[in-house]
This record gives C-alpha cells, sequence and structure tokens, in this order.
C-alpha cells in the first residue's frame, strides 16, 4: 500500500494535483492524506481590534472551517472516483506547511507528496511557487509537482535528467518504478555535460544507475556544452514526455532550474 500526501490551500491548482493523483494511482491501493495547514498570519489585526477576539478563538474558527472544506473536499473525490482501493484521511494543522510535512513523513512513513506549483503571487513567469521549492528542499520524501493546467495523461515517456554525480539508491528510485512499470514507460536518461569525460565516480553511478533501471524500458543521452534548462526545453520540443522525475542533489539546481519558463507542460 501506498501512502501518499495531498496538501490543499483549496486553489483550483492544489485540487488539480489531487485530480491528477487518484487518476494516476488509481491501479494501486493507496491511503491519501489530504493536507491542510494554517499559520499565525490569519489573526488579523482588524479582527483584534474590531471584536476584540483572542488568537485561540481565531484558530478554533479557522480549523472549523479548515476541517470542513476537508470533509467536503473528500466527499467529493469519493463521489467522482469510486475506487475501494484508495481510502482517504484529512489532516488539519495550526502549522507552517513544510514543519507539517516533515512531522507527518515521520509519523505515517509516506511514500510520496503530490502537491501543485502555482505560487502565492500567481506569476505565470514562476513555474514553481517558494511553497513548492522549500518542500522539494526541505524534506525527504520524492515530490510530484504539478504545474497550472496541467491534467492526466498517461506518462508512457518520462524524462530523468542525471549529471550522475548521484549515488542512486532503489529507494530514490522507487516512484519512478512503480509509475515506470504500471505505465510501461520509457525512461528517457538524459545527462547535461560540459565538454568532458565522466569521472570514474561518474561513470560508476551511471552503470549503478542502468542496472537498477534494468527491468524498464530506459534509453540513454548526452548533451554537450548546455545548460539543464535549455537541454530539457530541446529534449521536449523533440520527444513529447508526460512526466520529468529528477533526484534532488543540489538545492540551488532546482531553483535555477524551475524558476525559469522552460517546462511548463511536464508534471
Amino acid at each position: 500500500m501506498k501512502k501518499i500526501l495531498l496538501p490543499t490551500d483549496f486553489s483550483q491548482n492544489a485540487i488539480n494535483a489531487i485530480h491528477y493523483a487518484l487518476e494516476l494511482f488509481k491501479d494501486e491501493v493507496c491511503t491519501f492524506y489530504l493536507l491542510n495547514t494554517y499559520t499565525p498570519v490569519i489573526y488579523n489585526y482588524d479582527y483584534q481590534m474590531n471584536t476584540g477576539g483572542y488568537l485561540g478563538e481565531v484558530v478554533d474558527i479557522v480549523k472549523k472551517n479548515s476541517i470542513s472544506k476537508l470533509e467536503e473536499l473528500k466527499k467529493d473525490l469519493k463521489k467522482k472516483y469510486v475506487n475501494n482501493k484508495h481510502s482517504f484521511t484529512i489532516i488539519s494543522s495550526f502549522n507552517l506547511l513544510t514543519d507539517e510535512i516533515k512531522d507527518l513523513i515521520k509519523e505515517y512513513d509516506l511514500d510520496l507528496i503530490v502537491m501543485g506549483t502555482k505560487g502565492s503571487s500567481g506569476a505565470r513567469e514562476v513555474l514553481f511557487g517558494s511553497n513548492t521549492i522549500h518542500v522539494i528542499n526541505k524534506v525527504k520524501c520524492p515530490v510530484l509537482a504539478i504545474p497550472d493546467g496541467y491534467f492526466f495523461e498517461k506518462p508512457t515517456e518520462i524524462l530523468f535528467p542525471t549529471d550522475y554525480k548521484v549515488d542512486y539508491t532503489l529507494k530514490q528510485l522507487d516512484v519512478l518504478k512503480l509509475i515506470a512499470d504500471r505505465y510501461q514507460s520509457r525512461v528517457h536518461i538524459l545527462n547535461v555535460s560540459h565538454g568532458t569525460d565522466l569521472t570514474e565516480t561518474e561513470n560508476k553511478n551511471k552503470k549503478k544507475l542502468e542496472k537498477l533501471l534494468a527491468e524498464q524500458k530506459h534509453v540513454s543521452y548526452r548533451v554537450d556544452d548546455q545548460e539543464i534548462p535549455q537541454a530539457i526545453n530541446e529534449f521536449q520540443g523533440a520527444t513529447y514526455v508526460q512526466l520529468l522525475m529528477m533526484i534532488n542533489n543540489k538545492h540551488s539546481f532546482f531553483e535555477n532550474l524551475f524558476f525559469k519558463p522552460v517546462i511548463n507542460q511536464i508534471g
């Protein structure tokens, strides 16, 4: 059974990501944890001055509203997706999103987090919002981030960029292998270099990766003298892929990549 966390602020982008997750794992036995968090930002100064309300009272009101919306969402999902392989648990928490997710990973041993990407600013030029970047960078759990407006397609083609600096483990590739097996996907391993040969360590990691993916259809490519966003963009232009998967090894790698409008149609 897979345990999948679905954070939501009840925005359309967040709801869309939840629908994507339920479609993607429709044939898997899963428990989905619907999470909504809220913080002291909700304690509005005008509310305090006009009503004399205490923070505890405000939190209680917001918590009731959060639970009510989660229950309604759960009801809607169970009605839309009639699937006896899926169960839902709601979690409403007065906490920062990333901190709460860290706690839940420890408590439930989560397998995956699926969330939307749109930031609170709604800026179209920014693919990944700050919440998504923080979760990817701070939590030790795979994250599947769904761009705003992207709807489910069978992921028959998966792009996996790598510089072979990561000593891959089976656990790191678990979600990739699961999806590739379920949808008979072809994994495109894209190595972006800067004109130099692979080091001994990189060659070792390359061979290990290919061994770990031996049971999945995969093909390897090497691109010289390009930045990773450019290489991904050009590959996507030549080969339509439905899913982009990477191992988070360097935080700046993700920030530099995802704050560029180069992969707007890749989940």
